[in-house]
C-alpha cells in the first residue's frame, strides 16, 4: 500500500514530468490577443505584442462567475491544467466557474525573449508583474469584454500579479486570493533571486544555455521543498540519478524567459503608488481577501503576506506540510476546500444543488 509521503512524491515526480514535457490535454484551447505595440511601465515597447490565454467553463447569464488565473514563474495555462490547478471538479472548478488562464510575459508562450522576431533574446524589453496585470487588465477589457470578475487567483508569481490586481484595479473583482505569493520583496528574496540571475548570466556567457539551466536545477529545486521532504523522498544512492531527470528537465527551460520573469519579481512592490505604506496600499484594496501561504516556503519568504493580511483584517489560511513552496500542490484537497469556499460565501453566483 502506497503511505502519503509516497503519494506524493509520485505527485511531484509526475510535476516534473509534466514541466518538462507538459501534455496534450487543454492544447487546443490556447488562443492568442494581439496587443499590438504595448507600453510597459519603464516606457519601452513589446512589438506586436501577444499574450496566450485559454477559457474553461462557461460564462453563467448574469456573468458573474469569470475568474482570472495567471501563471507562476515560468508556469503555463497548459501546467495549470495538467497539475489539476484548473478543470473540472479540480482547485478552481470550471464545472462552476469560467476561468481565463493567462500566460504571463517571459514564459515562452506569450510574447518572450525566446519568441520574439523583432526583440529576441536580450534585446526584449524588461517588463514588470505590474505590466503583467496591465495586459491582463486589456485582454479582459478590450478583447474579451469583460468589465469585471469574480475573482483573481494566483500562486507564487501568479499571486504577486494578484496582490498587484488588488491595488491596480481594486473595483475590477468581487475576491482576491492569492497564494505562496507576496506583496513585496524582502532581503532575503532578493537574495535568493539574485543568486539565480547570477547562476544563469555567468554560466550561460560560458557554456551556453543549456549548461545555464542545468546548473540552475539543484539550487532552484533544494528550496522548493523543505530539507525534511528532501531527506524523507530521496535516498542519498538515488541522488545522481533524480539530479540527471532534474538537470534534464530543466532545459524545457529558456535561460533568458526564467531571468527576464526573475528580474520582474524583483523589482515587484505593491507599495510603490503608496510611498511605500502598507497602511495607505491596505486601503486601496476592496475587493474581499483570503491569502494562503506556505509556513516551511523557503521560495517566498511569507512574512509580507502575513503582514498584509493583518492591516487588511481579512482572512488567511496556512499551508503547513513539508512541501515548501509547492504546498499548493501536496495539499491541493485543503486548499480546494478554501477556496470554493471562500469563493462561493456571499456570492452572487448560484450555488448548485
Amino acid at each position: 500500500m502506497l503511505t502519503r509521503r509516497n503519494r506524493i512524491q509520485i505527485l511531484l515526480v509526475t510535476a516534473i514530468l509534466l514541466f518538462a514535457w507538459g501534455a496534450a490535454w487543454g492544447e487546443e484551447s490556447l488562443r492568442y490577443a494581439d496587443l499590438g505595440a504595448f507600453k510597459l511601465e519603464n516606457g519601452a515597447i513589446i512589438h506586436k505584442c501577444r499574450l496566450a490565454y485559454r477559457i474553461l467553463g462557461k460564462l453563467n447569464p448574469q456573468k458573474s462567475n469569470a475568474i482570472l488565473i495567471p501563471t507562476w514563474l515560468a508556469g503555463t495555462t497548459q501546467e495549470l491544467i495538467d497539475l489539476g490547478i484548473v478543470g473540472p471538479g479540480k482547485v478552481i472548478d470550471s464545472s462552476k466557474y469560467y476561468i481565463i488562464a493567462v500566460d504571463s510575459f517571459g514564459n515562452g508562450v506569450s510574447s518572450s525573449p525566446s519568441n520574439s522576431a523583432i526583440q529576441p533574446d536580450r534585446a526584449f524589453p524588461q517588463f514588470s508583474i505590474r505590466d503583467m496585470v496591465t495586459a491582463q487588465h486589456v485582454l479582459l477589457t478590450q478583447h474579451l469584454n469583460i468589465q469585471h470578475v469574480h475573482a483573481v487567483i494566483g500562486m507564487s508569481m501568479g499571486g504577486m500579479q494578484a496582490f498587484q490586481w488588488m491595488v491596480l484595479h481594486p473595483d475590477f473583482m468581487d475576491k482576491v486570493i492569492p497564494i505562496a505569493g507576496s506583496p513585496w520583496m524582502t532581503s532575503n528574496d532578493l537574495l535568493l533571486l539574485s543568486a539565480e540571475l547570477s547562476i544563469i548570466e555567468n554560466v550561460q556567457s560560458c557554456k551556453g544555455g543549456h549548461s545555464a539551466m542545468k546548473a540552475l536545477a539543484p539550487m532552484h529545486t533544494l528550496l522548493l521543498w523543505t530539507p525534511r521532504f528532501r531527506v524523507a523522498a530521496t535516498k542519498p544512492a538515488s541522488v545522481p540519478e533524480f539530479l540527471s531527470d532534474l538537470e534534464n528537465s530543466f532545459l524545457k527551460y529558456n535561460p533568458t524567459d526564467w531571468a527576464w520573469q526573475v528580474k520582474a519579481i524583483m523589482t515587484h512592490d505593491i507599495l510603490k503608488k503608496f510611498d511605500e505604506s502598507p497602511e495607505r496600499a491596505a486601503k486601496a484594496v476592496h475587493a474581499e481577501t483570503l491569502i494562503i501561504l506556505n509556513t516551511q516556503d523557503q521560495i517566498i519568504y511569507p512574512e509580507p503576506a502575513k503582514t498584509f493580511a493583518r492591516l487588511l483584517k481579512t482572512e488567511m489560511a496556512e499551508l503547513t506540510g513539508d512541501c515548501g513552496h509547492l504546498a499548493f500542490l501536496c495539499e491541493s484537497d485543503r486548499l480546494r476546500t478554501l477556496v470554493d469556499g471562500f469563493l462561493i460565501r456571499d456570492s452572487r453566483i448560484p450555488v448548485k444543488e
